[in-house]
Parts: structure tokens; C-alpha cells; sequence
């Protein structure tokens, strides 16, 4: 799945602009599938050119004109298409986890300001996902609800994973020698470059 698709699905729910489908994929995607105006609006463009959606345009006083978007038939023959042959991988790409692969190499106190910012952004997802959940009512669509319990529990798990297996981490790197001689190599750096 690809934003454009993204943007046929949500679509086919409501017509839309494109600052109400960056809004839809803040509030619903955010934790798995996040987009910006920058790929939002070309992906809006490019359906709209291929007539799998049409555009409105709202006049606005001192503003440019409001582009309301609303999927055409074509688009939703697209949409279910895709649905039915696609097939969907579970990428993930994590700085967080690229980072504490070389947790040997950094100072204890830089690791664990990593790990205490990583459970708070996880928490943070937890307590969004749990805003989105209360605000459906009884006729929420399945999906999202089993999208939304996904996301809180591979966020509760990984916030549970890190806080259990934090201090063996940390003891780890602080034994690590590697962290001395990379402070030295730093510190000669820093030398240097103020002699300069």
C-alpha cells in the first residue's frame, strides 16, 4: 500500500482536501503509516490526473481556493482492486533500534536519555491511540478498531520490553572499554579542531 491508495481508502469513507487527509493520517496512521503534504498532495494530483478522483474547487476570501477531493467510481474499482491484490509487508524502520545496536560505543548517560525519550514516545502512542478509540462510537469499522488494539500493543510491548531490560543494557556499556577509548578519540577530536 502506497499513500496514494491510502488517500483512495480514506476517500472512499468522506470527500476530503488534502489538509483533512493529513489531519486523517496524523490521527489514524500516526503510529504505523505516517504522511506528509509533500507526498499527500502529489498522490491527490496524480489520482486526480488518472480520473480516480475528481476535485472541487470552494472559493475562499484572501485564501487560494479549497480543493475538495471525492473518489470516482473508477477510483473505487482501484481501491478494492488493490485491496484484493496486494500484498502487504510489515516494514519497520527504527533510528531508535539502528542506534542501540552500537550502545557500546555511547555513554551510559546518552543511552539512557535514548530509552527514557523511546518509552515516553511509546506511552505518548498509547495514551493517542486510546483518544482515538474513545471518540468512535458504536459502529466504528472492525478494521480500525483491531488497527488501534495493534498499535497499543506493540507500543505497551515495547514499552515493557525496554523498561525490563534497560539495566542489563546499561551495565553492559558501562563495563564496555569501547566507550573509553571512543571518548578519548572524541576528546582528541575536539583538540584538534579548537586548535584550528
Amino acid at each position: 500500500m502506497d499513500v496514494k491508495t491510502l488517500c483512495l481508502g480514506l476517500l472512499s469513507i468522506n470527500e476530503a482536501c488534502g489538509y483533512d487527509l493529513k489531519k486523517e493520517f496524523g490521527a489514524i496512521f500516526k503510529h504505523f503509516y505516517p504522511a506528509g503534504y509533500g507526498s499527500i498532495y502529489p498522490a491527490l494530483a496524480d489520482l486526480e490526473k488518472r480520473e480516480l478522483v475528481n476535485c472541487r474547487e470552494i472559493p475562499q476570501d484572501g485564501k487560494p481556493d479549497r480543493k475538495i477531493y471525492r473518489i470516482t467510481d473508477e477510483g473505487r474499482k482501484y481501491f478494492t482492486s488493490a485491496l484484493h491484490q496486494s500484498n502487504p509487508q510489515h516494514k519497520m524502520r527504527s533510528e531508535f533500534l539502528a542506534m542501540l545496536y552500537f550502545a557500546d560505543r555511547m555513554e551510559p548517560e546518552r543511552l539512557s536519555a535514548l530509552l527514557d525519550e523511546r518509552v515516553e514516545q511509546l506511552r505518548g502512542a498509547i495514551v493517542h491511540i486510546d483518544q482515538i478509540e474513545k471518540g468512535w462510537d458504536a459502529d466504528a469499522p472492525a478494521g480500525a478498531r483491531f488497527v488501534a488494539g495493534f498499535g497499543a500493543a506493540i507500543a505497551q510491548a515495547a514499552t515493557e520490553y525496554i523498561e525490563s531490560n534497560r539495566n542489563s543494557l546499561l551495565n553492559s556499556t558501562k563495563k564496555s572499554p569501547k566507550i573509553s577509548r571512543a571518548r578519548k578519540l572524541a576528546e582528541k577530536t575536539a583538540s584538534v579542531e579548537t586548535r584550528a
